[in-house]
């Protein structure tokens, strides 16, 4: 079975990104980029299939422009076998990025497409479900573990994805070729060592541009405006529901005349 794992670039997880001077972008020059978190533990479940013998290929693939070479040299320093570039000047939205990505999923010959939930730049989180609607594949979203199911009754090949719910967890029993998006709990990102980085600095990267893969981007969305977050503020301990009740009507939160 090949694996095709899309990995983002992203700003670095660890930058407090803050608006840009004209309030319509994030303020990012110069800040440090890396694979996106989801995109990075969807990789290491990848690789860990193919080390228990559920994959003979992992191909790793990004979306952008030249600078995101960066990230499939990180990929490949953690195991991916191979590295494929589609060149665009921006990163594309969903519905282009998902157009992309079925084209080289069926041009690799996948039988499973293995990424994050969500960028943690955007949040868009929808890119996954685009993709498993374009190849008319199955799809788990939010997988927090992934286990060979063996064959169904009609021979088919299949997976048991143990996928996040806000009340719980449910195990589903997907058939092969699927699309499964990773979740926090899916996987521990390993290490790269400073010498696995330095092999995949000679490992060679393929290019392709979205006119090979039959896909013309264009833009959709536009940014109006970007705000910084509203920062936490102190929480205070009352003594009683009374106090509580009190400070609820001094902000205007409990109906006048309410019962505490």
């Amino acid at each position: 079975m090949k694996i095709l794992a899309p990995v983002r670039q992203t700003v670095d997880h660890n930058v407090i990104v803050h608006p840009g001077p004209d309030g319509r972008m994030p303020d990012v020059a110069g800040a440090p980029r890396a694979i996106n978190p989801f995109d990075e533990i969807a990789l290491e479940a990848a690789l860990q299939l193919k080390e228990r013998g559920l994959a003979e290929v992992v191909v790793a693939v990004s979306i952008g422009p030249e600078a995101v070479e960066k990230t499939l040299r990180t990929a490949l320093a953690m195991g991916a076998d191979e590295a494929v570039l589609v060149e665009v000047p921006d990163f594309p939205e969903p519905p282009d990025a998902a157009a992309l990505l079925a084209a080289l999923a069926q041009r690799h010959e996948a039988r499973l497409v293995l990424m994050g939930k969500q960028e943690i730049d955007n949040d868009f989180g929808m890119t996954a479900q685009m993709l498993a609607a374009r190849l008319g594949w199955p799809q788990a979203m939010f997988a927090a573990a992934i286990e060979p199911a063996g064959e169904g009754s009609g021979g088919e090949e299949a997976l048991l994805v143990t996928c996040e719910r806000e009340t719980g967890t449910r195990t589903l029993r997907v058939p092969l070729p699927c699309v499964i998006a990773a979740d926090l709990r899916l996987a521990q990102p390993r290490f790269v060592s400073l010498a696995n980085m330095m092999k995949a600095k000679r490992k060679p990267v393929a290019r392709l541009s979205p006119q090979e893969l039959g896909v013309r981007p264009r833009r959709r969305l536009e940014v109006v405006a970007v705000e910084a977050a509203e920062q936490a503020r102190a929480a205070t301990m009352l003594e009683s529901i009374d106090e509580l009740v009190e400070v609820l009507r001094q902000r205007g939160l409990w109906p006048a005349g309410g019962e505490a």
